[in-house]
C-alpha cells in the first residue's frame, strides 16, 4: 500500500472491480488486474481485514420486492446530549425500513432513507418512529423517481 490512503494502483483496480461485481471469482479478478490468484487473494484478504471492504453483498431491486415507495425523512431533536444521540442512533439503526441514517450539521439533525411497500406501511413505520425517538420536528418527502442509485464509490488513481 503506497499512497496517503494506503492503497496502491493494484488495490484500487481490485476495489473498482469488486464493488461493481463482488461475485467474480478470484481467478477472474486476478486476471483483470494482472496478478496470479494467490497474491490477488492476499490483497483481498488484507482489504477486508483493514475494513476497506466492509462486506460483499447483492444489490436487490426494491420494486421487485414490493417496496414501492422511498421516503426521505428529516428529523430534528431537542436533546443533543451524547447519551440521547447514542440512543437515537441505535433506535434508528434497528428499524428495518431505514436504509440509511445520516446525522447532520445544520437545521436538521438526521436524515433517513426509508423504504416501504406502500403509504400505509410507511404510516405504520412513522407511528413506530414517533413512539421510540423523542422528536422536535419530522418532515417526510416521498420520492417520485429514482434517477440514479449507485453503490460504487469513485476511486481516484
Amino acid at each position: 500500500m503506497n499512497d496517503a490512503k494506503g492503497l496502491d494502483a493494484i488495490d484500487k483496480r481490485i476495489l473498482r472491480i469488486v464493488q461493481k461485481d463482488a461475485s467474480l471469482s478470484i481467478s477472474e479478478i486476478a486476471n483483470r488486474v494482472g496478478l496470479s490468484q494467490t497474491p490477488c487473494w492476499k490483497r483481498l484478504q488484507r482489504l477486508e481485514a483493514s475494513g476497506v471492504i466492509r462486506r460483499r453483498i447483492a444489490v436487490l431491486d426494491p420494486s421487485k420486492l414490493g417496496l414501492g415507495i422511498t421516503v426521505f425523512v428529516s428529523i430534528q431533536v431537542d436533546d443533543h446530549s451524547g447519551k440521547a444521540l447514542a440512543r437515537i442512533a441505535s433506535d434508528l439503526a434497528a428499524m428495518e425500513e431505514v436504509m440509511d441514517v445520516y446525522r447532520l450539521a445544520g437545521d436538521v439533525d438526521y436524515v433517513l432513507r426509508v423504504v416501504a411497500h406502500d403509504t400505509s406501511a410507511f404510516d405504520a413505520f412513522y407511528k413506530r418512529l414517533i413512539e421510540i425517538v423523542p422528536l422536535k420536528n419530522v418532515t417526510s418527502r416521498f420520492a417520485l423517481e429514482n434517477i440514479k442509485s449507485e453503490t460504487a464509490f469513485p476511486i481516484a488513481g
